[in-house]
């Protein structure tokens, strides 16, 4: 092997590559493919994939994708880490949520959860949760000195601080060796209940808990800026981010303005954000996230060593799904991983059964050994910021930061965010963001695999005890899967009523070669909405007009190749009708020959793009509707 001379790359004795070389290869690849992009740049532009806030992923990132330096781990910006070290000495902090309402079972659950490698504790308490009285007997056992606490208590976090500090006194812990977060958080609450009422008030009790933890508990802060609720409610990434930065510049306002330092006011904040499959864009959030935080700790004249955002990362729960339950495991391995390689100092993993009510041990088990998996085996944390240096993700940093602050000035020309979420300007905002994806959803342009991709019709569903429901009345709370699982539980329902779910007979027209493809596609649709399905392949339409006839469905669709469908789609259209098919579909887009099926007696085109949730429910409704009216059971 020879050995290139000291002090060259190894790339040194190859010709050099230009950005105009490698798109004149895709130009000529996308040519060969049907299109026809007009030169290099338009090929790149054809790959290029769009991203919400306006942000578009490229097929190639080089040298030339320069973003705003990021400067190094621990310093400000803080992109690269809120610490030099990272979590490469101690890993971050696994920090997983409680909300058993039974403080015997909380109390099983916090202990297992630090016995088997939880760091910190995340408790829910007040409404129909753990009542704040019971967070004596909920943290039996548990070191206080050695396990941080967070409570999460809406509008009780007063009490709720009062039964902690309580409880350091009575197992004389000593103020340095407290540590967690007492959770107030009343723009966040106003978010969720959309009552704003009571907001001054318990802003004016946050800063009292925070002039407290500040003299006396170095390491306890008193506020969350909880950026969840509006992540929950269908939020894009930029809109959670400047959501977020508006709530954490109203409470450095507050703090200061009740006589503390912009320092010691950074100090008492802490904020949380939602992680999600999409790694990469993930591991932007959380990086931009540090470095719009230390823009707003800058113009407010605080010391850079008291700039750094405190992170918490909590797997989301848009993403969960109640349908096949056993993939959030995977979406959630991923959302930690993405969370943790983009700086987070603290990762909650929401158990894989949460979306369906109390998690049980297994599950907390599983949420757990993620972070352990993660952390010990895989060794995520001994890099600091092994996301820098990526052209991508640190472009991505830089645009999704630029953004959010666009939207955060929003916010603040608009009054601020407790004016904005007055106003209605945050949740229109984000409702009109959350209808944009729904129908990406609702195309399956974005797969929920187990769901709308993939899904189990025998699958056995898991039956959880309710959790608690949480404060509401303001901004709603959303899920990608929503749509499909109602439909779902339509086909439940006529399961139980009639003893079969609705079905669906597809006319395989030809060979497998022919037809499989568009078999394959029309099962996986109809499955998605509950619907089963019966495939028959011929070629004979008497013989389609007997198996339909034998199969129990009222409706049928037609599968085959665009040749096939020109042969045979009319005979065998006619020949179902005849047997009683009360709708006829053929899947594939029909293009010039649209005229001519529909004349045939076609119904209904189903396809790659089409809106699938639209077509379900139609079907369901003829479905059931005929069930209906022959044995008088919908």
């Amino acid at each position: 092997m020879k050995v290139p001379p000291e002090g060259l790359p190894l790339a040194a004795e190859f010709p050099a590559a230009h950005r105009e070389q490698w798109q004149q290869l895709v130009e000529g690849v996308l040519r060969k493919s049907g299109a026809q992009p007009e030169d290099g740049a338009a090929a790149e532009r054809a790959l290029t994939t769009g991203l919400q806030d306006g942000l578009r992923a490229r097929p190639l990132y080089t040298a030339e994708d320069t973003a705003a330096e990021p400067g190094y781990p621990g310093f400000p910006p803080f992109v690269r880490g809120g610490r030099p070290q990272g979590s490469s000495v101690s890993g971050w902090d696994v920090r997983q949520r409680h909300a058993d309402p039974d403080p015997r079972r909380a109390n099983e659950a916090v202990l297992a959860d630090l016995e088997n490698g939880g760091s910190s504790l995340w408790l829910e308490l007040g409404g129909d949760g753990l009542p704040v009285a019971a967070l004596p007997q909920a943290l039996t056992g548990v070191y206080l000195d050695l396990a941080g606490v967070v409570l999460d208590a809406g509008a009780e976090f007063a009490e709720a601080a009062e039964q902690l500090f309580k409880l350091y006194q009575e197992r004389e812990v000593s103020p340095g060796a407290a540590a967690g977060n007492l959770g107030a958080d009343p723009l966040g609450l106003a978010a969720r209940t959309g009552d704003a009422g009571r907001t001054d008030t318990l802003l004016t009790d946050a800063t009292a808990l925070a002039a407290r933890c500040a003299d006396g508990y170095p390491g306890l802060r008193a506020l969350t800026v909880d950026a969840l609720p509006y992540h929950e409610a269908g939020a894009s990434p930029a809109q959670e981010l400047g959501c977020s930065l508006a709530t954490g510049v109203a409470y450095l306002r507050a703090l200061t303005g009740a006589g503390l330092s912009v320092d010691a006011a950074l100090g008492q904040l802490e904020f949380r954000y939602a992680a999600d499959a999409d790694q990469f864009l993930t591991i932007a959030k959380f990086r931009a996230a540090r470095r719009l935080w230390a823009r707003v700790a800058e113009v407010s004249g605080a010391a850079p060593e008291a700039s750094a955002q405190r992170q918490h990362a909590v797997t989301s729960a848009v993403m969960m799904t109640a349908r096949d339950p056993w993939v959030n495991m995977l979406r959630t391995t991923v959302a930690c991983m993405a969370a943790g390689v983009g700086g987070a100092d603290a990762v909650s993993v929401q158990p894989f059964d949460s979306a369906l009510g109390l998690p049980d041990a297994f599950a907390r088990r599983i949420a757990r050994n993620t972070q352990s998996v993660l952390l010990e085996e895989s060794h995520l944390a001994r890099v600091v910021d092994p996301a820098g240096g990526s052209w991508y993700v640190e472009r991505l940093t830089d645009e999704l930061a630029h953004a959010a602050w666009a939207w955060f000035q929003e916010i603040e020309r608009a009054g601020g965010q407790a004016a904005a979420l007055a106003s209605g300007l945050v949740g229109e905002r984000i409702a009109a963001t959350w209808a944009e994806r729904s129908a990406r959803l609702a195309k399956r342009r974005e797969p929920v695999t187990g769901v709308s991709e993939f899904p189990n019709l025998d699958e056995q569903p898991l039956v959880r005890e309710p959790g608690p429901a949480g404060p509401g009345g303001g901004l709603p709370r959303v899920r990608r899967a929503e749509a499909y699982e109602a439909l779902r539980d339509r086909s439940d329902a006529v399961l139980e009523a009639t003893g079969a779910r609705p079905r669906l007979f597809l006319a395989s027209i030809g060979t497998a070669a022919a037809h499989t493809a568009r078999t394959t596609f029309a099962a996986n649709l109809f499955q998605a909405g509950g619907i089963a399905t019966t495939a028959v392949e011929s070629t004979d339409p008497v013989a389609f007009a007997e198996a339909f006839a034998a199969s129990g469905a009222r409706v049928a669709c037609l599968c085959s190749s665009d040749q096939l469908y020109g042969e045979h789609a009319g005979a065998v259209t006619a020949a179902l009708k005849a047997a009683g098919a009360r709708r006829v579909l053929l899947a594939g887009r029909p293009g010039e020959q649209r005229e001519a099926y529909e004349a045939a007696g076609v119904d209904e085109f189903v396809f790659a793009g089409g809106d699938a949730v639209a077509t379900l429910t139609g079907l369901l409704d003829e479905i059931t509707g005929a069930s209906l009216d022959e044995s008088g059971v919908a």
